[in-house]
């Protein structure tokens, strides 16, 4: 009977040992539980935000550009001019002016005119090559007085020719070109040289214009489109021409 009742207390003490364990366990989770470092150490992480894209088509920018304009007084290049030939009219009708052959050329036409030497009367061109002048003669009176330009380099021959033949619109294969008015004068090799208008090219632009006065042809004489008309119509086959320096 002693035993047993032994046996009785100590389960009781066991139980009730047992039953302030747990106490005591269940105090510190809570006072670990409520305390700010344990919320800090147990805290749940905050979400992380995910990163979201579309692409999104915007509209170009447009832009209003104002044309600036120069000002007026900057000064513009002005054109030298060039040893190369401008071509600067088209062939057309010729209006023919009527002119006395006894009319007194103007006074400028006058000032380099040389003392007309005598032939008999008989009409004469006379050509100065460093003048690059023409002085026609009706005997001993100066009918016309013309700038021309002779051949580049010394090509036009010096001498004492004549009118070998008319022909109103010359065509030269060599170059393709016409040459109106012409009054043939010498051969130079299988070619003849000759006096006529400002050579028209085959596109029409007129050839050396601009460039009387200046040696530029290939050897003929060459007046300008009005001038030549003049001469071709006062000329005859026979006329004599003398060219020289």
């Amino acid at each position: 009977m002693k035993s047993s009742s032994s046996n009785g207390r100590f389960g009781i003490h066991a139980g009730l040992w047992l039953i302030m364990l747990v106490a005591c366990i269940g105090l510190v989770a809570f006072s670990l539980v409520a305390a700010p470092v344990s919320a800090a150490l147990f805290a749940a992480p905050n979400p992380t935000q995910e990163n979201l894209w579309a692409s999104v088509d915007l509209p170009k920018p447009t832009y209003t550009v104002t044309a600036l304009i120069p000002p007026t007084d900057i000064p513009t290049s002005t054109p030298v001019a060039t040893s190369t030939p401008v071509f600067t009219e088209t062939p057309g009708q010729l209006a023919m002016e009527v002119m006395d052959n006894t009319a007194t050329p103007d006074a400028s036409q006058q000032q380099a005119a040389p003392p007309a030497p005598s032939y008999g009367g008989a009409k004469l061109i006379l050509v100065d090559l460093s003048e690059q002048h023409m002085y026609v003669y009706d005997g001993d009176t100066l009918v016309y007085s013309f700038v021309v330009s002779t051949g580049m380099q010394n090509s036009t021959r010096v001498g004492t020719f004549a009118v070998q033949d008319k022909i109103p619109n010359a065509y030269g294969s060599t170059w393709d070109l016409w040459m109106p008015n012409w009054l043939g004068i010498y051969y130079s090799g299988g070619l003849e040289n000759g006096i006529h208008a400002l050579p028209i090219l085959h596109s029409g632009a007129t050839l050396w214009a601009g460039f009387l006065g200046t040696p530029v042809s290939f050897g003929c004489v060459v007046l300008s489109t009005y001038d030549s008309r003049l001469l071709y119509d006062w000329a005859e086959v026979g006329t004599t021409v003398k060219i020289q320096r």
